[in-house]
């Protein structure tokens, strides 16, 4: 157990941090000839489409030092605010990390609340400053920010470089040296905290966890604690690039079990696993359930892929465990799910991977969050839809979900940020200049107003320099009013949103304009109108497309012409009365561009 080190990587998005994985896994000879590529880890098409890391990803290397041989279970993590649960359960299977800053950026704001999550759970943090070859880095301003960050010595400070390769057995033999053995009792009962699990078509749901006390072996009569089902362990074994299977599993290492376990409720992330003979007391404490910011219903297509849908979810929600959704059915658009998910970039992840991986072909409704509801008895509701909204005449007044949002930028761009924060009812709570020109500005925001498009607008005005982190803060009262999209009357419950009193006119107005655009003509008017209750405050038509009725009378009396029109003129209205709307996905997904 001595010879184990179990760290991860963590970093804000686009530090290098894939790329650093992939030289360690090359100068440890994990990874040899052709298996090594770009992204290693990255096994997902979209991944190596991007360039981002969606899934933390589990490897175990051997390397020899003084002439010993340590066994090295790395986790590389995503860097992406929307991915950050990832992140937390890779930390809590560790107990060190390599925080990575790149040399030419230098400190952003996932960097820190990256290194926060890490020194809750007492990590060993190895500061690596990577990029260095770049010919706009910047090694000694970057180096002055890890110290302030951190308080280490600056000589502690390891550079590095994943393109050239430069500084990477420095870091190998850093982490050797410096990230603490696992602690554990190897003769105690078994309990081994899952981390993370996949889905196979063949062998089942694959479970990945860390051994904390105990030990496993093949063939051994285990139970999942929270669900309080039982299994045998068919096959355990270790992460290499591939699975390689092995008789035992002991106190400290990192493993996976295959026991044929067919419906994914079985598992959960953050369950423990013991024997059933000698079952461990209680399950590993501090595991935090996740909670979704963006809720956004998500439809079927074609009704008879209800079940189809369903299944697919249940089977990315094993992959992805911070993905949550309940069923709930809409007047336009039949059977759906809710589903809850951690950010927009989260959700069109999901959504690109249920058409590639499940051949699912789904509508995305507006995205919304969710309100606590009070009536005029007290009585509080939570609303995740705006459908489900009670009657105005009942309503006290609604709270909704407020964020605590750190922005770290140059300080050029300081008054269009504040514009934008402004715009959105930001409170400024505070302005801190972290070193030179870099400041970072703290803002409570109500969610719902980051949701749709902040995160684009603040990335656009600031040259891809701000960078942006959050958490939930409390729950304030606001003046928020229900907005529904009428066509010919009808409302389209997919279209109505929650939007605040001073918003609602303007809003409704740009979603009518958007809608027009996107609409296509019927042989009949179409009335588009946005509406608060009964009281319609904004309006467009869709000119019906015509056909020339009269173009066969050429001179004439009047009246012939008339007759003609008239006939035509009944035939629409009989048409507007049976004739639907055609809403196309498109304007579904107008709401989130509407600027």
């Amino acid at each position: 157990m001595k010879n184990i080190r179990n760290f991860c990587i963590i970093a804000h998005i686009d530090h290098g941090k894939s790329t650093l994985a992939d030289r360690l896994l090359e100068y440890t000879k994990t990874v040899e000839g052709k298996d090594l590529q770009a992204q290693v880890l990255d096994d997902m098409d979209l991944e190596r489409e991007r360039g981002i890391t969606i899934k933390s990803h589990a490897i175990q290397m051997k390397y020899n030092y003084k002439g010993e041989e340590y066994i090295l279970n790395l986790i590389d993590t995503p860097g992406h605010v929307d991915f950050s649960y990832e992140v937390s359960r890779s930390i809590a299977a560790c107990e060190g990390a390599l925080l990575i800053v790149d040399a030419a950026q230098g400190i952003q704001a996932q960097t820190i609340s990256n290194l926060y999550m890490a020194i809750e759970n007492d990590l060993e943090i190895i500061p690596v400053m990577n990029k260095i070859d770049l010919p706009s880095a910047m090694p000694d301003e970057v180096e002055d920010q890890i110290v302030e960050l951190l308080g280490c010595p600056r000589e502690d400070i390891l550079r590095a470089s994943g393109k050239t390769g430069e500084g990477v057995y420095q870091i190998l033999d850093t982490i050797v040296e410096k990230v603490p053995a696992p602690k554990g009792n190897p003769n105690a009962p078994l309990q081994c905290l899952i981390f993370d699990s996949v889905f196979n078509s063949f062998r089942g749901i694959i479970a990945y966890f860390k051994v904390v006390n105990g030990v496993i072996r093949k063939g051994d009569h285990v139970k999942f604690i929270a669900t309080g089902k039982e299994y045998d362990a068919d096959e355990v074994g270790v992460l290499k690039l591939t699975m390689s299977p092995r008789d035992e599993i002991r106190t400290g290492d990192v493993g996976y079990i295959i026991s044929g376990i067919k419906t994914s409720r079985e598992v959960r992330v953050g369950d423990t696993i013991t024997h059933v003979a000698h079952p461990a007391k209680e399950a590993i404490a501090g595991f935090e359930e996740v909670k979704p910011m963006v809720f956004a219903g998500v439809y079927p297509i074609d009704s008879e892929d209800f079940e189809n849908l369903r299944a697919s979810l249940e089977k990315l929600q094993l992959n992805d465990a911070s993905l949550t959704f309940q069923p709930e059915s809409s007047a336009a658009l039949g059977f759906g799910f809710r589903c809850g998910f951690l950010g927009l970039l989260h959700m069109e992840i999901v959504q690109e991977r249920l058409d590639r991986e499940f051949n699912m072909d789904v509508i995305t409704t507006v995205p919304n969050v969710s309100y606590k509801v009070y009536d005029k008895k007290g009585n509080c509701t939570e609303v995740h839809n705006p459908s489900g909204l009670p009657d105005p005449t009942l309503i006290d007044h609604i709270d909704e979900p407020y964020i605590r949002a750190s922005v770290i930028t140059n300080t050029t761009f300081i008054g269009p940020i504040m514009t934008l924060c402004l715009g959105k009812r930001g409170i400024l709570i505070k302005q801190e200049y972290i070193s030179g020109d870099r400041v970072e500005i703290h803002y409570d925001m109500p969610l719902g107003e980051i949701v749709i498009d902040f995160y684009d607008k603040l990335k656009s005005i600031s040259k891809g320099y701000a960078s942006f982190d959050y958490h939930i803060h409390d729950f304030r009262p606001s003046k928020l009013v229900k907005l529904d999209i009428l066509l010919n009357g009808e409302p389209v419950d997919a279209l109505s949103t929650l939007t605040h009193v001073d918003n609602s006119v303007t809003f409704g107005r740009r979603m009518c304009e958007k809608l027009k655009e996107l609409i296509p003509r019927q042989q009949f008017d179409i009335a588009i109108q946005a509406a608060i209750g009964a009281k319609i405050i904004a309006r467009e038509t869709i000119k019906a497309v015509r056909k020339d009725v009269t173009a066969k009378c050429y001179g004439g009396d009047i009246s012939r012409k008339r007759k003609l029109l008239e006939k035509q003129k009944e035939g629409k209205k009989r048409m507007k009365q049976i004739g639907t709307v055609e809403v196309p996905q498109k304007a579904f997904l107008a709401v989130l561009k509407l600027d």
